[in-house]
């Protein structure tokens, strides 16, 4: 899944640059909830894991 967090955000990038408002903001948009996404299960990841080897 993270590979496709990095191509949207790639998409983003290149619809932003040739000036396509409505498809950069829906690609960056997509790229935004999976950011959050991920870093809310790495930051689980960090807790849950250190419990269980503790």
């Amino acid at each position: 899944m993270l590979r496709w967090t990095v191509i949207l955000l790639v998409i983003a990038i290149v619809a932003a640059a040739l000036g396509f408002g409505g498809i950069a903001g829906t690609a960056a948009g997509i790229a935004r909830i999976l950011f959050w996404i991920f870093l809310v299960l790495f930051i689980l990841s960090l807790i849950f894991g250190r419990r269980i080897h503790l």
